[in-house]
Order: structure tokens, then C-alpha cells, then sequence
């Protein structure tokens, strides 16, 4: 049976095969051989739906050995610190409030018409008094989810991520501590399939440096290579975003804030109940062969989460 996956267009096609090292015929077998393998893990219940498991395969450039690993990291993270990573509804009030400000959007088209899918993310609507850090990633990471099972760009071109502090306060940059920071700095490069391609920094607010140089310690020299800073210059992001794939409340033309965000809105809905199977899949640390993961030693401030067997 053929794999059941969306077909590329032919442009994003051309870059996975050179880029990612995708060979279209042979697919198949790359996902029958990932799924022999989760089947051979008695620690691991994972999805095994081809859509789902192509995106780690994309994440690793058809590394089939970095999938697994990335595989077992994403479901040993979410079901260790489920209150950060594992989103079971998107029904609750607060999650919708959250998403309603329009703090956080994926813009309808990608960077150049056929790049990277462009991330925005303006904590400053989002007031510490009224919602916690957690709560604001949790639907972070539900727009990521729905992304690995549906967005190409994202899947073969990777994210570029703007971080719009405009309205935030050093109180926003103090909930995030550096536990928390190693969690999602590890769970970013380790266990998601998305590829952060950039991360932008505009109108960077009082304590951001001290919160920024702690994420920025704990994060790969491939990654920090990938962060720029631009204080409250915004043509320096326009020269490297033109101004045209920003949406338009910036003065762009990639989409309106709200019908993004009635889009979103919708996807939740019809996504409901693959966050509620989140709930069934997940590690039992008390199966898995080997040595057991001493998380205590792995998210201490120089841990590094680098011992999981995948053989």
C-alpha cells in the first residue's frame, strides 16, 4: 500500500530530494522500517500514521536513526512534563482566550512564496496577571502539532520564528526560568520534526538580554548562529523579511490577524479529537530497555538529554 501522505508540489519536491535526501520511491519502505522499529519498542506508544511519521523522517534528512531518536525524545518529553508538551483539548477557555488575542499566528504564506512558513509570536497581548507562561505555550505547541500534520513548508523549509515583545514587561521575561528554558530548548532541537530556521528578536524590552544570553547558553552553535537581535529597528527584520510577508498589521500583505486567527480557530475544532488521542500515546519509563533517563541529571542547567538508546 502506497504511503499515505499529502503529495509535495513539485518546487517543494525538488528541495526535499536535495536538501532532505528524499527519494520519492523509495518512502515507503523508509516509513515500514520506522514502524517495525516503534513496534520493537515496549517503552514507546506512538502514532504511526504515515503523515505524522514522514515529518520526523523530513526533520532528520531521511537519517532514519535521528528520527528514531527524535521520535522517542518527543513522546519521553511530553509524557515527563505533559503540563508543558502534551496537549489533550484545545477547548479550554483559557487556551482559546490566549488564542484569540492574536499573540500568536502562523501567516498564511511563506517567506518568498515557497520558503519557510513565517511565525509570530507578541507576548505583550498576552498580560502575566491573566496567563502564565505554560498556558500560552501550550497553544504554541498545539499550532506546532497541527503544523507537523499538515504544513509542507514547515515540514520541508523548516519555521522562521519573529518574537514581537511591543507591550511586554521584564515580568514576561522573569516566568521564564532557566529549568524551563533548558526544557524547551532541548525539546525545540531534540524532539520536534519542525526545523527552526531563525528566530528574530523586534522591540526587545528591559531584561530581555539576561533571559535571551540564558536560552541562548543552552542552545547549539548551529542555533545561535540562527538568532538576531534587532532592538526596535525594524528595517533591519524587513531586510531580511520584506515587509510584504509580514501581515498587515505591520503594513504587509500576508494575511489579517483576525482571519488567521478564525482560521486557527476552525483547525482546533477539527483537530479536537487528535488532541484528545495525545492522551494515549506516550513512554513507560519503567519498559524501556537500558539504562532508566535520569531526568534530574539531564535538565540540570548543563544537562544535556543525550542518552537515549534508539538501536
Amino acid at each position: 500500500m502506497p504511503p499515505q501522505i499529502r503529495a509535495l508540489t513539485p518546487e517543494l519536491q525538488q528541495t526535499a530530494n536535495e536538501q532532505l535526501h528524499e527519494v520519492p520511491d523509495r518512502l515507503e519502505a523508509d516509513l515500514e522500517a520506522f514502524k517495525a522499529w516503534i513496534k520493537q519498542q515496549p517503552h514507546l506508544n506512538a502514532r504511526t500514521d504515515d503523515q505524522f511519521l514522514v515529518a520526523f523522517l523530513r526533520g532528520c534528512k531521511f537519517s532514519l536513526e535521528r528520527a528514531k531518536s527524535k521520535l522517542d525524545k518527543y513522546y519521553t518529553l511530553r509524557t515527563k512534563y505533559p503540563d508543558i508538551f502534551n496537549v489533550t483539548t484545545t477547548r479550554g477557555p483559557k487556551f482559546r482566550e490566549i488564542h484569540q488575542t492574536g499573540a500568536l499566528v502562523y501567516l498564511p504564506t511563506p517567506l518568498n512564496g515557497n520558503g519557510p512558513r513565517i511565525a509570530i509570536w507578541r507576548m505583550g497581548l498576552c498580560p502575566v496577571e491573566k496567563y502564565n507562561i505554560l498556558e500560552c505555550m501550550q497553544v504554541a505547541q498545539a499550532m506546532q502539532e497541527i503544523s507537523i500534520m499538515e504544513d509542507d513548508y514547515a515540514n520541508v523549509n523548516g519555521i522562521v520564528f519573529i518574537m514581537d515583545m511591543k507591550g511586554a514587561t521584564a515580568a514576561h521575561m522573569f516566568q521564564m526560568t532557566p529549568s524551563m528554558a533548558k526544557k524547551f530548548t532541548v525539546f525545540s532541537e531534540e524532539a520536534l520534526p519542525l526545523r527552526p530556521k531563525a528566530q528574530h528578536f523586534i522591540n526587545t524590552v528591559s531584561g530581555f538580554e539576561q533571559v535571551f544570553n540564558i536560552f541562548k547558553h543552552m542552545m547549539s552553535k548551529k542555533m545561535q548562529g540562527r538568532l538576531f537581535v534587532h532592538g526596535s529597528k525594524m528595517g533591519l527584520l524587513t531586510d531580511q523579511i520584506p515587509l510584504e510577508y509580514l501581515s498587515e498589521n505591520y503594513g504587509g500583505q500576508n494575511g489579517a490577524i483576525e482571519d488567521i486567527v478564525a482560521a486557527w480557530e476552525k483547525k482546533f475544532d477539527e483537530y479536537e479529537e487528535f488532541f484528545q488521542a495525545n492522551a494515549t500515546y506516550r513512554t513507560d519509563e519503567s519498559l524501556r530497555p537500558g539504562i532508566p533517563i535520569d531526568f534530574e541529571g539531564l535538565f540540570g542547567i548543563e544537562g544535556s538529554f543525550r542518552k537515549l538508546n534508539v538501536d
